[in-house]
């Protein structure tokens, strides 16, 4: 089995995923090769809270130029997660609102 800490790669924190927070939702960057299973036990084990919901999306590459080199940006994944309404909300997000 995967360590949670592999599964979670870091929090998203935008505009738009503030405005989630007040829905007890909750966004983060996810190894590309995880399922919602694997998120949500992931999530459960590292906050000790209660997902009841898991939505993903893989973001694309997108082209990038620096002078004259073109590039591409790198592909990932991510991850909305919905707390339950009995469970604590997370500690790192309280800054945020």
């Amino acid at each position: 089995m995967k360590d949670p800490r592999d599964i979670i790669k870091r929090p998203v924190i935008t505009e738009r995923t503030a405005d989630y927070m007040s829905d007890m939702k909750y966004a983060f960057e996810v190894d590309i090769r995880s399922n919602k299973t694997e998120i949500k036990h992931a999530i459960e084990s590292i906050f000790k809270v209660k997902v009841t919901n898991v939505n993903t999306m893989r973001v694309p590459a997108k082209p990038k130029r620096y002078g004259k080199y073109n590039g591409y940006t790198t592909e990932w994944k991510k991850a909305i997660v919905t707390l339950s309404k009995d469970s604590k909300a997370l500690e790192f997000f309280e800054s945020v609102e």
